[in-house]
């Protein structure tokens, strides 16, 4: 077989690692193996060490990943606003929607990964990358709530556990009732239907 470029490798690697963030915030980071990820990136399973260390080592890039999309997305729609209102409706209306909910690949890695960071141990490169992706979704957040920390962390909390609480119970009256809930406390209750995520 002849040896991939190193721009081909490059590409692999970042194939790899956009396959495997979709993943692990659709089936937890313990729902997928190796296989299913090389699978969805397209390529062979036995490649995968030739750019990763180990499972963990590509689930700690993959977090980051994740993070660095939803992040930059909130920040764009911030910048866009015309003001605080039109940015928190920006913001908060579509990560409270049934689109949202119902799309876990493609959404909050915080609600995706919680599960399994409850579970992970201290202080590995994983649960830093998490606490780092946290810290910096906080401050974006923080652009929409002014200099009341507490009131923020709380909004935030509220948004997060209820998209969270909504796919636990997807299917029934309880997960729309979450994210309504949270909306009309979030929003003002004249608020326009929220769009796609």
């Amino acid at each position: 077989m002849p040896r991939v470029s190193r721009k081909q490798a490059e590409l692999n690697r970042e194939i790899i690692v956009e396959a495997a963030t979709h993943l692990f915030r659709e089936r937890g980071l313990h729902g997928i193996s190796l296989s299913d990820v090389m699978a969805a990136a397209g390529l062979t399973h036995g490649g995968f060490y030739g750019h990763f260390a180990s499972k963990e080592a590509l689930a700690t890039e993959a977090c980051q990943q994740a993070f660095k999309q939803a992040n930059l997305g909130w920040q764009d729609k911030i910048h866009r606003s015309e003001d605080l209102p039109a940015a928190r409706q920006a913001v908060m209306a579509p990560y409270l929607s049934a689109t949202h909910r119902d799309n876990p690949g493609d959404g909050c890695p915080i609600s995706a990964f919680s599960p399994d960071m409850c579970r992970e141990p201290a202080d590995t490169a994983l649960q830093h990358a998490f606490i780092a992706g946290v810290e910096q979704s906080l401050e974006i957040f923080a652009q929409l709530e002014g200099g009341d920390r507490q009131s923020m962390l709380a909004k935030y909390a509220m948004m997060i556990g209820a998209i969270t609480l909504a796919r636990a119970t997807r299917g029934t009256e309880l997960s729309d009732e979450f994210l309504d809930a949270a909306r009309n406390t979030l929003l003002p209750v004249d608020s326009p239907a929220p769009a796609a995520a």
